[in-house]
């Protein structure tokens, strides 16, 4: 919980940084300050059971063949449930990210430093006074990535493909932002989405 409401300090105290435009009106800083606290402070568990039961099936047998181990996918599962929940995004949304972003390895590194599922940028431990914050722990990472992610929307007025594209770093370009819809449309699409 401090990880998140720090991020959401930060994103909304801070202008710009190199590559990543953040400029918001104290308007929209309030809303999203507003819908995230409400968001932490929610239960975030499944509504039903028979639900849960439901999509964790389906889900499990769509990411067999990316994560082997049953137990491990169960985990990641849940996780990326509740963290997408939590900020009100798609989960199906989110593994279709992740599996662009790392292919399903928690200990990913990019090129450019980006790091676990969601390819965190670390400058966000440093810029949250928190650089022990471990970016390959799953929770920290879903936590972080989805609430960055969950931010970008929000700024692009809900256009997800341009969200996309921010949160990439690749602003402008429909690459990347199209290789997370052929993600979704391979392998997790359970209902649409608007693109």
């Amino acid at each position: 919980m401090k990880n998140v409401l720090g991020i959401v300090t930060l994103v909304l105290s801070m202008g710009s940084l190199p590559g990543i435009s953040l400029a918001a009106s104290d308007d929209d800083r309030a809303a999203l300050t507003t819908d995230l606290s409400k968001a932490l402070t929610e239960d975030n568990e499944f509504q039903d059971r028979f639900d849960a039961e439901v999509w964790l099936v389906d889900m499990q047998q769509r990411l067999a063949p990316l994560v082997p181990d049953a137990q491990e996918r169960l985990d990641l599962l849940t996780q990326v449930h509740q963290q997408a929940s939590r900020v009100v995004l798609h989960p199906e949304l989110v593994l279709a990210v992740i599996e662009i972003e790392s292919h399903f390895d928690r200990y990913a590194v990019s090129r450019a430093g980006a790091q676990g599922l969601m390819q965190v940028m670390p400058f966000w431990k440093n810029e949250l006074g928190r650089p022990e914050d471990n970016l390959t722990d799953t929770a920290t990472n879903l936590q972080y990535g989805c609430h960055i992610l969950r931010f970008y929307l929000d700024r692009e007025d809900q256009h997800l493909s341009r969200a996309l594209a921010a949160y990439n770093g690749s602003s402008g370009s429909e690459r990347y932002p199209n290789k997370v819809r052929d993600a979704w449309q391979t392998r997790w699409r359970t209902q649409p989405i608007d693109w």
